[in-house]
């Protein structure tokens, strides 16, 4: 079974959500880290101010087995983008919970209400195998 941090909120689409009042700190998650195999490239199709709807790709992720979607997990603005993924894609692999990708001023603290808890996570990840 896949690591799954308890603090943490997630999407159906395999993202991760640090939610510290209005700001998210969004990254993949250990399975999708596991589905996707060695990262090579990640592309952040996004820029500090930018503004995202919540569903809209936000960038994508590239391995040697295959290229995904990244995926907002509430609408917002963009604050941060993490630098190092540029010239270091494998932190993904070493640790994705400290490879954040982006941090969005969510537009609503309701937004976060819809993001799954660790355990319905987890129960998501059961249901995959």
């Amino acid at each position: 079974m896949s690591n799954v941090k308890a603090d943490l909120k997630y999407t159906k689409d395999h993202e991760w959500a640090r939610v510290d009042g209005n700001a998210i700190d969004v990254g993949i998650s250990a399975y999708a880290v596991e589905q996707l195999g060695d990262i090579t490239l990640v592309n952040l199709d996004v820029k500090v101010g930018d503004r995202l709807e919540k569903g809209a790709a936000f960038g994508t992720i590239e391995s040697v087995k295959t290229l995904s979607d990244l995926f907002s997990p509430v609408a917002g603005k963009v604050t941060r983008i993490n630098p190092d993924l540029n010239d270091k894609p494998e932190l993904v692999n070493a640790d994705c919970y400290a490879a954040w990708m982006v941090t969005i001023e969510a537009d609503s603290a309701d937004d976060t209400a819809e993001l799954l808890s660790a355990s319905a996570y987890e129960d998501l990840l059961k249901t995959l195998g």
